[in-house]
Order: structure tokens, then sequence, then C-alpha cells
């Protein structure tokens, strides 16, 4: 691959000249610069952007945690991380992980050796612990409460909101609901707020036959329904986490002909409003896009927390 020196070696000029040609920086006489460009058409020499960038200290890469693409969550995020990328010269690099403590290592080894100049960790299987010590390689950026002082992070607080919506459903005169989650309570902290909230309000966690967890998609709403139908359950309210899952949780009661429960979702998509079922809004958007300024660093913020809000339809 023809590189600077090989310009230089060509055209009689010294590596320095010819940078300033490519570089249009610096005085050079009018024959050199004919000359240098000749022999750069001759050579087909295209500028490389990487070491350009690097010479002035960024890749203007910022990589993207991904665990997966299933859950609105992850897709919400993402789209507000690429639309505060739009304006500026940094490219999105998706990083997918499912949750793999190797590769998410093997990233934060990217970022030491300066591959990226920042990482945005939209969900992690790595502890928090671990993170922390990469921190002093560039930003790192959570997409939830770290829950220490030694980590930056933006993300929804979801407690008020889910105690409002646990409370709606009571004043209801339903004293418990079915529950689902996309992880299990001892790895997710959602999981927990949703669980420990819920238990704030009804005074005991859900049962364990109602407590359904892996579910992130339509198809998983649907499966759930089967087996709450299968299990005669009778439950009066079933509290999803995610429009899309409380969408396919309906068309499995529908395709059964049986009364559908209650139903709330998350996230706010058109599916809720389709529906016309109450959801609770996490502002996923303006959260991906403020990760997106804290690991550029336009913003100086250790932690922004935005507030989860419950909408109610009936």
């Amino acid at each position: 691959m023809t590189n600077i020196h090989d310009i230089a070696r060509k055209s009689g000029y010294s590596a320095a000249t010819v940078s300033r040609v490519l570089n249009n920086r610096g005085y050079v006489s009018s024959i050199a610069r004919a000359k240098i460009k000749i022999i750069i058409d001759e050579l087909d020499y295209v500028p490389s952007n990487i070491a350009r960038d690097l010479s002035q200290g960024k890749t203007f890469n910022i990589g993207v945690v991904l665990p997966h693409t299933k859950h609105p969550y992850f897709t919400q995020l993402l789209g507000g991380i690429i639309l505060g990328a739009f304006s500026t010269k940094y490219r999105i690099v998706i990083l997918p992980s499912e949750y793999d403590a190797t590769l998410e290592i093997k990233y934060l080894e990217q970022l030491r050796a300066k591959a990226f100049d920042a990482l945005i960790f939209t969900s992690h299987g790595i502890s928090r612990d671990t993170l922390a010590e990469y921190t002093k390689y560039g930003p790192i950026i959570l997409c939830e409460d770290p829950k220490r002082t030694d980590l930056q992070a933006v993300f929804s607080k979801r407690e008020s909101a889910y105690r409002e919506a646990f409370n709606w459903i009571k004043v209801k005169g339903i004293n418990s609901a079915a529950v689902t989650l996309s992880r299990p309570y001892e790895i997710s902290a959602t999981a927990q707020k949703t669980l420990d909230t819920y238990k704030e309000i009804f005074g005991a966690s859900p049962k364990n036959n109602l407590t359904f967890t892996d579910v992130v998609s339509y198809e998983d709403g649907m499966r759930v329904a089967k087996k709450m139908i299968s299990q005669k359950s009778n439950v009066q309210c079933i509290f999803t986490n995610g429009d899309d899952i409380a969408a396919g949780v309906k068309e499995e009661y529908n395709k059964q002909g049986i009364q559908l429960p209650l139903l709330i979702g998350q996230e706010n998509q058109l599916s809720s409003q389709l529906l016309n079922i109450p959801t609770i809004d996490h502002n996923f958007n303006d959260i991906g896009s403020l990760a997106f300024e804290l690991a550029t660093k336009k913003r100086a913020d250790l932690v922004i927390p935005l507030e989860s809000k419950f909408i109610i339809r009936e």
C-alpha cells in the first residue's frame, strides 16, 4: 500500500513537504506542489482517515455495547445515540455482546488500545467494578443507575412510575398481577426495581407462577399468555415489560377466545397507542442522546437521571 514516504521518494521532496501538500498547510512552492500532486495521482494514493484522526488524538469511534435488539429498550436507546451522532464527525460502532463477559472484556481492551474514544454500555454482563477499572482508558457510559460515584451514567428513574402504576391497579380492586421481565431478579436492576416496588405496594412479591423471565418480544408475550391460560391462573392484570409484549399477550387471549386481563405496557410505543392500553414512558431515546453527549464530553455531568412517566389510557 502506498504511503507518504513512497510519494516523497518518487517526487524527490521530503515527507514533511508531501505532508504539507496533503494537508494543505504551510508553504510549498507551486512547482513542488504540482509535481507532488502528479505523483499522488500516479500512485493512486488515498490518505488514511484513521491515521489522520489518530494524529488528532481521537478515533471518532464510539462503541455501543448491545446485548441484543429483541427488546425495544435497546433499539430505542440505539436510535437516540445515532440521533445524537448525526450532526457530528463521530461514527457509531455496534458491539454485540449477548451478555458474554469475555466479549465485553474484549471491547474494554479495545478501548484501552484506543480503538474507541468511548464506550456506551446499554446493558452489561460484567461487574461494575470491572467497568470502573477501565475508565482510566476513556469514558464508559452506563444506561442504568450505577449506584456509585466512579461511573458515568444516564438512566430512567422508574420507581415513581412503577409505584403509580401498581397503586392505580390496586385502586381498581386488583390485589395481585402477573409480571413479565427480560432477566431474573438476581442479575437485573430493572427486575429488582419492578419486583421491589410491587412488593412495597401489594405487601408481597408476585407468585412464582405469575412471574415470567426471558420475555423480550411479541412472540414471548404470546408464550406467556398461553402458559397462563393453560394453568388457569385467572389473573386480573398482567404488568408487561414492553408494549409489543402486551400486544402478544392480547393476540393469544383473543385467539383462544378468553377474556383479556387488564394489560399495562412499557416504552410508550405505537402498539400501546393503537391498543389504547396504559404504558410507562422511560424516555429511552433521550437517554441514548444524552449518553452520546456524555461519551463525547459535550456534558460534564457524572450521572443524569430522567423520571419515567406512567401514562393512563382506559
